[in-house]
């Protein structure tokens, strides 16, 4: 099938009122009929740098990944090996290096929000000094990108553009990965989970994907779509917590990773721009979101509208040895 998504170019949204007014309106079309568009004239031109990174971080020996282990961060940062990782309980056949905000721990109390455990340091690999400092710097224009995108889809929505602002400063919850996706097993073929069929947590997301292709988004129930690379462009999907938002007027898209055929290497890079981790979303005031029919009810993933209840239920779900490992008291934890 051919590419049904959008191309949108940031910059047209100041290109003079009349082809602002007309990105809009294709912003708005995007994020109510289908959740997924591919952005382009972003100002971020050193992606196929951050995929340089990416491999050659890889590629490092195993020895120097298992220094960075997931398994030695009470805070989910770190290296994963394939299949740490599940999606509705099925091994995801990736490798990541999961990276955030820098922080120090949060001070330990027993009366505090237990998604507080989330803030703390990464682990940087010393073998390459390098890629600190360009994924930090990389967050932070994703950073200002996504915020500026967030404003532009509320004036989609004729609802004032700085409405989710005090939701999301001074400190959103960003959440980065390098990601590496093996060729197929030979001989396991139909061993092809990427990544299994899930929705983002949060507000926005922007992916930067090679060449390679491989991520399929599901616009009818049961049927997906592959999203073909664009050179340049990050591909934007919206969160839960816009669903919530809108009741049900934005779409948090389900979509996959199916693995590349055997010998072939993937590698990606999300990132998940999220509100503050103690942030309630709110119901935007505009008319099409009194006049949504609210959200799409899932039992086996139940929507709220707190940020931290959403993306710690995540992290039961997707790495339940590690919460065990590290915060026992918190396996019977739902969203309560």
């Amino acid at each position: 099938m051919s590419n049904v998504l959008p191309v949108l170019d940031l910059r047209d949204a100041d290109r003079g009122p009349s082809t602002r007014a007309d990105f809009l309106a294709e912003l708005r079309a995007a994020v109510h009929d289908i959740g997924f568009f591919q952005l382009v004239g972003h100002g971020i031109d050193n992606g196929a740098e951050i995929l340089r990174l990416t491999q050659s971080f890889f590629a490092l020996p195993e020895s120097d990944l298992a220094e960075l282990s997931i398994l030695k961060s009470p805070h989910l940062r770190g290296y994963s090996e394939v299949g740490r990782e599940l999606t509705k309980g099925a091994p995801d056949q990736r490798r990541q290096l999961d990276i955030g905000p820098e922080r120090d721990p949060s001070p330990a109390d027993p009366d505090a929000a237990p998604y507080l455990w989330l803030v703390g340091p990464n682990q940087w690999p010393a073998a390459m000094p390098e890629l600190r400092p360009a994924i930090t710097a990389a967050m932070d224009a994703l950073t200002a990108v996504s915020h500026r995108l967030l404003r532009l889809i509320l004036a989609a929505l004729d609802a004032p553009e700085d409405f989710l602002d005090p939701i999301v400063s001074p400190d959103p919850q960003v959440h980065l990965k390098l990601l590496h996706y093996p060729g197929r097993r030979a001989e396991r073929p139909d061993e092809d989970q990427g990544i299994g069929v899930h929705k983002d947590y949060g507000l926005l997301t922007l992916l930067l994907q090679d060449h390679h292709g491989g991520l399929q988004v599901s616009l009818t129930e049961g049927e997906f779509i592959d999203v073909p690379p664009v050179p340049g462009a990050f591909v934007v999907n919206l969160g839960e917590l816009l669903e919530v938002a809108t009741r049900g007027y934005l779409r948090a898209t389900t979509h996959r990773v199916v693995s590349p055929p055997a010998g072939v290497d993937r590698h990606s890079v999300p990132f998940f721009y999220n509100p503050r981790l103690d942030a309630t979303m709110l119901p935007l005031p505009t008319r099409a979101v009194r006049d949504a029919g609210g959200v799409v009810h899932d039992p086996d993933n139940p929507l709220t509208n707190s940020y931290g209840a959403n993306v710690l239920r995540g992290m039961l779900r997707a790495f339940p040895d590690l919460i065990a490992l590290h915060h026992p008291e918190l396996l019977g934890y739902s969203s309560r």
